[in-house]
């Protein structure tokens, strides 16, 4: 198995790559990750939706060393990445970060929520720095009021379902 400094690089010259010869070839890479993530929580979201996610991400947390709090809510959960140890490693590496890492996550969270049913809401705060908000919405209702929320407070990055 490849250590994960030497994963997050990897992946990082991969999106440099895809990202440098233009068009689609970036964002169809990450629509495959989002189908290869199906074998792994698709069926999980679907069944138990939330507590599912829950669940997933809790594992991830935990696994990764991920210094995130998830917040379950009525109708939605709230993940706050306070340090993101995925694009921290990129910046931290001798080789600069592809100026599009942080959209590796919309990119495949996107369609999987999309396909369970789910309304997605990623505001990334930065792009240089390694913290950012995510949140998932049984209600299409309720995700635009969280992103009306997010933009008035904040006024930063926000990809949304």
């Amino acid at each position: 198995m490849i250590p994960s400094d030497h994963f997050v690089r990897f992946y990082n010259e991969v999106f440099k790559f895809l990202d440098r010869k233009g068009g689609d070839h970036l964002q169809n890479y990450w629509l495959e990750i989002s189908r290869h993530q199906e074998r792994h929580c698709l069926e999980l979201f679907k069944t138990k939706g939330l507590q599912g996610m829950y669940e997933y991400w809790e594992h991830i947390r935990i696994e990764e060393n991920c210094d995130m709090e998830i917040t379950m809510h009525d109708g939605w959960i709230e993940f706050y990445m306070k340090k993101c140890p995925s694009l921290t490693k990129a910046i931290d590496n001798d080789a600069e970060p592809c100026e599009k890492y942080c959209d590796h996550c919309p990119g495949w969270v996107g369609p999987l929520m999309k396909k369970a049913g789910f309304f997605y809401i990623k505001d990334m705060i930065a792009r240089d720095v390694p913290e950012c908000r995510m949140y998932i919405c049984e209600t299409r209702e309720k995700a635009e009021e969280l992103k009306r929320k997010v933009i008035e407070e904040n006024g930063l990055i926000v990809t949304n379902f």
